[in-house]
């Protein structure tokens, strides 16, 4: 069973094989690593091995995380200047094997990029817009205008994307891909959020092509959304999960939402929240 550091590595290998197949360059995709339900103990050896854009499905663990990665800074802060410095060597040795992370993580190795990647309910807004920094579902204008009027004034914008619901699975959330237009527009209009781009859940196959043809779809959807509104610029393509990135990133992926290929599977139950 591999370690962590050793798992993103793979998974970084896998990641940069599916670019070479398709002519694209490793640096347009971003990792973000889904720690969903795994504690933040497994956040902390990814931060360490240079890991910085992590993903959350659930609104109140994902905000507990945040809260401990703070702790976990401010105590590396606090530390000697002699400690202090040999941690900065550790965190720069971490990272600059896997410094290009795409475009969309942040910079900072001192700080974590938190992405909420599971639904969202109109009671937990307000702390979504207090924490995180990316929201990938967004599938109506009430949550959305709920995020920009929520986000505190002193944060930047909140990073969005539409959560589409490309395949028509009635038990997934996400806007209907004929209704992605006018809710783009109306989000994009919102002064405390900048929308980047679509995010889907496809439905699981086993074959290749089935399983390129609803990133195919979301794909061209985007593409059809800038061509309608020129002020449309949705360059986030979050597509792709253990299972099938390389599909993903064949057609076009930005971002790659990873989770059981770096974390091993989920053991416990989590009621969503």
């Amino acid at each position: 069973m591999k370690t962590i550091p050793e798992a993103l590595i793979h998974t970084k290998e896998r990641m940069a094989r599916a670019c070479a197949a398709c002519g694209r360059s490793p640096d347009e995709v971003t990792l973000l690593a889904v720690s969903k339900t795994h504690p933040w103990s497994a956040v902390a050896q990814a931060a360490a091995a240079g890991q910085r854009a992590f993903g959350e499905n659930y609104v109140q663990e994902g905000v507990d995380k945040i809260a401990q990665s703070k702790i976990s800074q401010s105590q590396s802060q606090s530390q000697s200047p002699v400690h202090a410095a040999v941690a900065a060597a550790d965190r720069a040795a971490a990272v600059a094997p896997n410094a290009a992370d795409g475009p969309h993580a942040c910079r900072s190795p001192q700080d974590l990029e938190w992405h909420l990647i599971g639904p969202l309910q109109s009671n937990k807004t307000r702390e979504v817009a207090e924490h995180f920094d990316w929201v990938h579902s967004v599938d109506r204008l009430k949550i959305a205008q709920r995020l920009s009027d929520q986000r505190p004034a002193h944060l930047p914008p909140l990073q969005v994307c539409l959560q589409v619901n490309i395949s028509g699975q009635a038990s997934k959330s996400g806007v209907a891909p004929q209704e992605a237009l006018a809710l783009a527009q109306a989000v994009n209009t919102l002064p405390r959020l900048h929308l980047r781009g679509l995010m889907s859940i496809p439905e699981p196959a086993d074959d290749e092509a089935d399983r390129r043809a609803p990133h195919r779809a979301l794909r061209e959807l985007r593409d059809a959304l800038q061509r309608a509104d020129p002020r449309l610029d949705l360059p986030v393509l979050s597509m792709g999960m253990s299972d099938d990135l390389e599909a993903a990133i064949a057609e076009g992926a930005t971002l790659v939402r990873i989770g059981t290929a770096i974390f091993g599977r989920r053991t416990t139950a989590h009621a969503p929240s």
